[in-house]
């Protein structure tokens, strides 16, 4: 069964095609002037904070961006005495804190143009370039266009199963799809070659919409980045240690081994728990500004857990506020939050949410079931 939100018909507009949604969840049906009417208290809350963005705000993102550094520079100190258990156990944890910081937290927060009110070019959205394979540029363009307009929309949506994995119903089955568990397995450890690899658009280059001299283009990014991140981890700081260069090596490795599983789960679990709904293409046409907000909070779901947990996921365990305000300073999305629960309350739309164990196990659980017809 579909679960739909109901969109009234104007008496001089011609029927429109509801708010499909896939798979079923309870929902209550809402008329176009609930609709409006919500939207509009999201938009005070938006006014609000960005009236309120100040040197608060910009002193936490600083002092994200020096905690970062001192755990790099720790990480990698560490690791130069990795011939010592200890030390190569403290170096590794350290380094794969600092680059899921700058993953969650920093680089895509900051690419998000959450910070360029600030008009500082070391944080801005047109200067940042994140320590993860995928070039800013390309990753802007498919993430924060595409998916963040066509949020969990079967077909329209890429980051619905990464082009790999089939995570809908409406994605229709063949046999490769019986290897879902194992194609999940392989993302979540290669997850930041996964994601430079999607802004390539393969299966738009197939269909004819997207040409080869433009996935060529993406391509040659992707190899430049691919080059300078692989010279930086694998050779030039093992090359340092002398010596000790395996031990360093295989630190650099393990850290963004344990930042791909990390990001992976934070994100496959704001996106894909029961709970989280995902759209049919119709329910684009004459799509406003308050169904495009409700549509945000019915495909969205958050993670519970205490402020340590919020800064490592990038503050991604408030899925639905970012996906509600996805420019507006990540540190502030914990004081929306309530505010936002409160108004799913009162226009009765559920607000998914619940500790990362039981959203990833849900997660796996949909991934298994999907492998089969």
């Amino acid at each position: 069964m579909t679960a739909v939100l109901e969109r009234p018909v104007t008496p001089d507009a011609p029927p429109r095609p509801a708010l499909a949604a896939v798979p079923s969840t309870p929902t209550t049906p809402l008329t176009h002037a609930q609709v409006e009417e919500l939207g509009a208290k999201l938009d005070a809350l938006r006014e609000e904070v960005l009236a309120s963005r100040g040197e608060a705000d910009a002193a936490y993102i600083r002092s994200v961006i020096k905690a970062h550094r001192t755990l790099e520079v720790a990480g990698r100190g560490l690791l130069f005495a990795g011939i010592l258990p200890p030390a190569w156990i403290a170096g590794t944890a350290c380094l794969s804190a600092a680059k899921i910081l700058e993953n969650m937290e920093l680089g895509h927060n900051i690419l998000h143009g959450q910070w360029d009110w600030m008009r500082d070019p070391e944080i801005h959205s047109s200067t940042w370039e994140w320590d993860t394979m995928s070039p800013s540029d390309s990753w802007k363009r498919t993430h924060n266009y595409e998916h963040h307009t066509f949020t969990n929309v079967v077909g329209k949506d890429r980051d619905v199963g990464y082009g790999i994995l089939r995570m809908s119903e409406e994605q229709r089955w063949n046999p490769y799809y019986l290897g879902n568990p194992v194609y999940n397995v392989l993302l979540s450890l290669f997850f930041q070659w996964g994601v430079a690899l999607h802004d390539v658009e393969v299966e738009k280059v197939l269909s004819g919409e997207r040409s080869k001299a433009e996935a060529w283009h993406t391509l040659k990014a992707i190899g430049r980045k691919v080059r300078k991140q692989f010279t930086k981890d694998y050779l030039v700081f093992p090359a340092l240690a002398g010596p000790f260069f395996a031990p360093v090596l295989l630190g650099n490795l393990t850290s963004n081994l344990v930042r791909n599983v990390w990001s992976h789960a934070i994100i496959f679990c704001g996106h894909f728990p029961d709970g989280a709904v995902q759209f049919e293409e119709e329910q684009l046409e004459g799509e406003t500004r308050g169904q495009w907000y409700v549509r945000q909070m019915m495909g969205s779901a958050n993670l519970d857990g205490g402020p340590l947990f919020h800064l490592m996921s990038g503050n991604l365990s408030f899925q639905i506020e970012h996906h509600l305000f996805p420019d507006l300073p990540s540190n502030r999305y914990a004081e929306l939050s309530p505010k936002v629960r409160a108004l799913c309350e009162e226009y009765g739309i559920e607000y998914t949410s619940g500790p990362l164990g039981k959203q990833y196990l849900q997660v796996l659980r949909r991934i298994n079931r999907l492998a089969l017809p």
